[in-house]
């Protein structure tokens, strides 16, 4: 199970599903409430068929979770499998904001094994897969050198991350949480934080990304993200270089 070709497979694959989401974005599309009051279009269905179709049939023998599937309890026995988020932030989709992703990984064992989170609209691929470092269009990329949270650019929600105990920052948000955590792993941001609980399929494949730029995510607590879990809840996280994560979580403790 080579994780070169592994990356391969998830980068030509998402890449494609991308066209898909272009050919809707902006346009005329159905669009509904879910169970819970979460929006979801026309668009996060194609592009989740199209996706499982294709990695599935390529990968037989991997389990599949996504945010548009009913769970399988099956994957839990499985070593390998995919969790996809077919479009992460289907609100930005919604309002014409280019700041959704279509997010792809292979996790084994609990842990990422390479990932994919692509944004169709401004045509940026980050890929990672493990001890190959991560890229974005090809290129390396680095989390940033900052080390003081006070002044530091944070991606998050601004009522969370604008009081006591924070210092002075500039917050900003995007809808996409994977777009976030592949923001800080190539230094346009400094640092992502969220109180509230995410799901396996908005983390998966930005978790290994993160972590080949030289970054670190975890929960509030320092503890590192296990996917493919019973619950599919990661309860908080903390996206940063070393320097700028350890600022954060000290700061949570106290």
């Amino acid at each position: 199970m080579p994780a070169l070709e592994d990356l391969k497979l998830l980068e030509t694959t998402v890449h494609e599903a991308g066209h898909i989401a272009r050919k809707f974005y902006g346009g005329d599309y159905k669009q509904w409430s879910k169970e819970g009051g979460s929006p979801v279009t026309e668009a996060d269905l194609a592009v989740n068929k199209f996706l499982c179709d294709r990695l599935t049939a390529a990968r037989p023998g991997y389990a599949w979770l996504s945010e548009e599937n009913t769970d399988d309890p099956a994957r839990l026995s499985r070593r390998a499998l995919f969790i996809v988020d077919p479009i992460d932030g289907t609100i930005a989709f919604l309002k014409n904001r280019p700041h959704f992703t279509i997010c792809a990984a292979i996790v084994v064992e609990g842990r990422p094994w390479c990932g994919v989170v692509y944004n169709p609209i401004s045509d940026e691929l980050y890929s990672a897969r493990t001890g190959g470092g991560a890229h974005r269009n090809g290129i390396p990329i680095r989390v940033g050198a900052r080390d003081r949270l006070e002044g530091c650019a944070m991606l998050g929600d601004r009522t969370q991350l604008t009081k006591a105990p924070w210092p002075a920052m500039h917050v900003q948000n995007r809808n996409s949480v994977a777009y976030r955590l592949v923001l800080v792993a190539d230094g346009s941001a400094d640092a992502s934080v969220s109180l509230t609980a995410k799901r396996d399929w908005d983390l998966a494949a930005a978790d290994i990304i993160l972590h080949e730029a030289g970054g670190r995510l975890t929960d509030i607590g320092g503890a590192a993200l296990i996917y493919n879990r019973p619950v599919t809840l990661q309860a908080s996280l903390v996206a940063a270089n070393p320097q700028l994560h350890a600022e954060i979580t000290s700061l949570l403790r106290q």
